[in-house]
């Protein structure tokens, strides 16, 4: 297993959900420059649902990109500035703010089985001199040839790395493999994977896609992340370190970096049955504050209202749909 791997830390853009958005662009700053002197290479900020995502129907949050991008951006010695857009979520404006503001990675990110709406954002991307990354998430969600004629389509409109993305913490070890194996085969760009740790396995199924010959993998300091969180960086480091796999990352300055956020880690807040919930039902890991609140609202258990989106296969952006299913099962709850 001996080779080098590039991690991407995703503790100022996935981290975001874990404090319901509201870092501090003083905080993300100071978090940014440590990650940056222990040798983290590329590091994401975003709103955790993108750029653009600050809204009512995501979650405010406590600035704009732009504030945010420039307080990072002041900050980075050597490591890269990237963003997350989702089609429909962030437009191309928002991607051109973020190349002006010096983000060199840009990540694009569809639903599995949606390439297609990734074009526009992919190409602008490109033009604008940005690495260029396709995330597909939910991949769980598609029969693995889908999802590789979806990485080819990202791959043609000009995406340098394309994900297989484990959304909703739901893949096993074999099934990461299978997908990575599946990409690698097909594509001539780089793989990556980004998992959740809603079941527990984050670090074993990046592992395995490691295994399984991907390039690039994300993680995020002490876990913050949507849902479960993600593989923690940290760790990452550590088990990297002992497997002869060299990350350029200085472990004792990112276990450091990793103090920074223990502040704000509150996995008390967000459940550890409802994350388990996550994982087992297959349901985007964002989900997981959106269904507490509404739980609360309608009386009702979260673990049931997560059993319930899954049985209906929604997919992130129907964030709106969870106030639904609570409503029709407190209905039915009352007839009962």
């Amino acid at each position: 297993m001996s080779k080098r791997i590039r991690i991407v830390d995703t503790t100022l853009r996935d981290g975001m959900h874990s404090v319901a958005h509201r870092y501090t662009p003083e905080q993300m700053a100071g978090i940014a420059a440590a990650m940056d002197g222990a040798g983290i290479g590329t590091i994401e900020v975003s709103h955790g649902d993108g750029l653009g995502g600050s809204c009512i129907q995501y979650g405010r949050s406590a600035a704009s990109d732009e504030v945010y991008l420039k307080a990072v951006g002041a900050v980075l010695t050597q490591a890269r500035l990237a963003v997350l857009l989702l089609p429909g979520v962030g437009t191309k404006e928002d991607l051109d703010m973020a190349a002006d503001l010096g983000a060199q990675v840009a990540r694009i990110a569809t639903h599995v089985t949606e390439a297609d709406i990734s074009e526009q954002h992919l190409g602008l991307a490109k033009r604008r001199g940005m690495e260029v990354m396709g995330f597909l998430m939910m991949a769980h969600m598609a029969p693995v040839e889908s999802m590789v004629r979806n990485a080819e389509q990202m791959e043609r409109y000009g995406a340098d790395c394309v994900y297989v993305v484990d959304s909703a913490g739901y893949m096993l070890p074999e099934e990461v493999m299978q997908r990575v194996a599946a990409l690698k085969g097909a594509l001539q760009c780089r793989v990556g994977f980004h998992g959740h740790n809603n079941l527990g396995l984050a670090i074993g199924n990046t592992l395995a896609a490691i295994e399984a010959g991907v390039d690039v993998v994300d993680g995020s300091l002490r876990a913050m992340g949507a849902g479960g969180g993600n593989a923690p960086t940290e760790t990452l480091v550590a088990v990297l370190a002992r497997l002869g796999i060299e990350t350029g990352i200085d472990l004792f300055k990112c276990l450091d970096a990793a103090r920074l956020v223990e502040p704000f880690k509150d996995r008390a807040r967000q459940g550890a049955e409802a994350t388990l919930m996550l994982g087992y039902a297959g349901v985007y890991s964002s989900f997981l504050l959106h269904t507490a609140r509404a739980a609360e609202r309608f009386h009702l258990d979260a673990r049931e209202i997560l059993v319930e989106l899954g049985r209906r296969r929604v997919v992130g952006g129907q964030e709106d749909m969870i106030i639904d299913v609570a409503y029709e099962l407190s209905l039915k709850a009352g007839a009962e």
